[in-house]
């Protein structure tokens, strides 16, 4: 019997989306003879017809709809393989791997990793900053045994869907800041105005976790005032310089600003029923930590 190819789940799931032979063998790079052939050497595996070739586009058959579930997961097993074996390999090893969002990463970590040393020895941190979209795919191939990120109930992580175990460490308020004039009142306010002059906003693309929330939880107040968004970037920080430069509306998370609130450089652009809730979590994975990560988790969850 014929040996599959991992790449031919690819080429499968490619012809699954779109059911044009030629769109699937350009985005898998290669001719469309070429890529018929892998598709009958997987169909020639698996014993059966996957797509009905009847009509155009091609569409999956029963089979094939079946066959669909399973190329995801083995695809996605595979994935986990290095993750896992390195995970495994490295069971004693005293590193703690952590992925962080960025926003977290130089303003809440510093003091919490300062305050769990009082209770243990953590050793060596090798920390990876980065959006929780790429946080979230680092946790889930075992690239890394931690992930720290700000949470809200109404914004869910594809890491709670799939039972991944979380702690809550911390918390933080996202609050909506303007620039001030020169009275101290905020430059862009957003509230209900008779004003039809749009509030220019400071976005956050979807990769961002922040921008999960934020997306979740301020459109009906965005209602209440025509908004525009005039800059959107992945970083809270990046916000805050152009919030600061008086560019528009951000919405911050304490952390992050409490100084520049406190020295008046940024000031609350509506009511502060506005802001926003927020929990601090860190996920594990689900498989083994080492002696030192299962330390470090139970040091936490006291």
């Amino acid at each position: 019997m014929k040996t599959m190819n991992l790449s031919w789940l690819e080429d499968f799931l490619a012809l699954a989306a779109s059911g044009n032979f030629s769109r699937a063998a350009q985005e898998r790079h290669m001719t469309q003879p070429a890529f018929s052939r892998r598709i009958r050497a997987l169909e020639d595996w698996v014993g059966a017809t996957l797509f009905d070739r009847s009509n155009q586009p091609a569409t999956l058959t029963g089979t094939g709809e079946w066959f669909e579930s399973i190329a995801k997961d083995m695809l996605a097993r595979a994935a986990k393989i290095p993750g896992e074996a390195r995970a495994f390999n490295e069971a004693s090893a005293k590193t703690l791997r952590i992925a962080s969002t960025h926003a977290l990463s130089f303003t809440f970590m510093p003091m919490w990793l300062r305050g769990l040393e009082s209770q243990m020895a953590i050793g060596q941190v090798q920390l990876i900053s980065d959006v929780l979209q790429r946080c979230e795919a680092m946790l889930q191939e075992s690239h890394v045994q931690f992930l720290l990120t700000h949470t809200h109930a109404d914004a869910a992580s594809a890491l709670d869907a799939k039972g991944y175990p979380s702690i809550v460490v911390g918390h933080d308020l996202l609050i909506p800041v303007s620039a001030p004039k020169k009275d101290g009142t905020p430059l862009h306010a957003l509230h209900k105005r008779a004003s039809k002059k749009p509030v220019k906003l400071l976005s956050y693309s979807m990769e961002s976790g922040i921008g999960r929330i934020v997306a979740k939880t301020q459109a009906s107040l965005a209602q209440a005032a025509p908004t525009e968004t005039v800059f959107t970037a992945h970083l809270a920080s990046v916000l805050r310089t152009m919030a600061l430069d008086g560019r528009g509306i951000a919405w911050l998370p304490q952390t992050l600003i409490h100084d520049d609130l406190a020295r008046g450089a940024l000031v609350e652009a509506t009511t502060h029923d506005a802001c926003i809730q927020m929990a601090i979590k860190l996920y594990r994975d689900k498989t083994t930590l080492g002696k030192s990560g299962e330390d470090f988790w139970l040091a936490n969850v006291r």
